[in-house]
């Protein structure tokens, strides 16, 4: 497949040093402040990378507020709740999956091929990005809102919804009598 999935959020700046840049501004203990929305893609980056930690329980705030040197309270005011935290998770897994899986249907013409390049990009993201996909899978959701794991689950739903679309066409294309009946058995 010539589409790579992304990588997990981009980067605020160029190294882990950058976590506390802001172009200079500097708060009184000589620890430099992020540009506003810095940190809020530097608390997604750490809550994705916590994740991907093999055999990781429950990610807590207090966990997450420690590894990005800062207060709960800082979290909170990027935040309004840990769940927002995951929402912006699986803003970026829709964004990026749907974004390929768009780029996917301008460039392949062949529904067929399309479909298995659809299922083999949605494997290569999870690959490349092993914290979204327990967000994916839901196991970092388990504990949170249910709101999450309906949103996930509505993430599946439209994947499958292409997936059909794609099987549809090719058994059109193929000559099925009955091409609605195959691609849902195919999906």
């Amino acid at each position: 497949m010539t589409s790579s999935a992304p990588e997990p959020l981009p980067m605020a700046g160029p190294s882990a040093d950058a976590a506390h840049d802001d172009g200079g501004h500097t708060e009184g203990n000589g620890r430099k402040r992020p540009k506003p929305g810095e940190r809020r893609v530097q608390i997604l980056q750490a809550l994705a990378t916590m994740l991907e930690q093999p055999g990781a329980e429950r990610v807590t705030t207090a966990a997450l507020a420690a590894r990005l040197e800062v207060s709960e309270a800082a979290l909170y005011r990027h935040f309004a709740s840990k769940a927002q935290m995951f929402e912006g998770l699986i803003e970026f897994i829709e964004q990026a999956v749907f974004g390929l899986v768009n780029q996917l249907g301008e460039r392949e013409p062949d529904a067929m091929a399309r479909s298995r390049k659809l299922v083999t990009l949605l494997l290569q993201f999870g690959e490349k990005n092993p914290g979204m996909t327990r967000v994916m899978v839901g196991d970092a959701l388990v504990f949170e809102n249910e709101r999450l794991q309906q949103r996930m689950n509505l993430f599946f739903d439209k994947i499958e919804s292409a997936l059909r679309q794609n099987l549809r066409e090719a058994a059109v294309v193929a000559g099925a009598t009955t091409p609605t009946v195959d691609a849902q058995a195919d999906a």
